[in-house]
């Protein structure tokens, strides 16, 4: 009989939890990607300000292009559970790279969106190098809804 991996959850946790719990959340987020092809797993953990954590893995597709990275995963997941852009106090990712892991361009620009330009960012790796930064210092100058004409 074949195991399937538990689908990604939204666990109950104190909007408190510090860097080193998200960041596992993100390493346990990780388990679940499904990468047959790279074979390189990501993981990534959102704190919303209401202390709902929201993992997120990379998923592959044999047609690439249909693929989605950790960090959107998990700001869907968010989304789809009835989150709003500035519902969001945290994120972690993690990957296995010589120095803490970086987002996509694509990831980026979602990161800054949904997030807002001062969204912490905790970027790792399995060694558990870390480095702090924000949404905005990932994607300086970074296109959002107020570049929009919204009238």
């Amino acid at each position: 009989m074949r195991v399937r991996p538990r689908p990604l959850r939204v666990l109950q946790v104190n909007n408190q939890m510090n860097n080193q719990e998200l960041i596992a959340e993100a390493n346990a987020g990780r388990e679940l990607a499904y990468a047959p092809y790279s074979r390189f797993k990501v993981g990534a953990a959102l704190l919303c300000k209401d202390g709902r954590v929201f993992r997120g893995c990379n998923v592959e597709n044999a047609a690439y292009g249909l693929c989605n990275c950790a960090e959107r995963t998990a700001f869907f997941s968010a989304i789809a559970h009835g989150c709003k852009p500035g519902d969001f106090a945290k994120l972690a990712v993690t990957g296995d790279t010589a120095e803490p892991i970086s987002p996509c361009g694509a990831c980026r620009q979602v990161i800054f969106e949904m997030g807002g330009a001062d969204l912490p960012v905790i970027l790792t790796n399995l060694k558990n190098d870390v480095m702090e930064v924000t949404a905005g210092w990932l994607l300086p100058h970074g296109f959002g809804n107020s570049d929009l004409d919204m009238k």
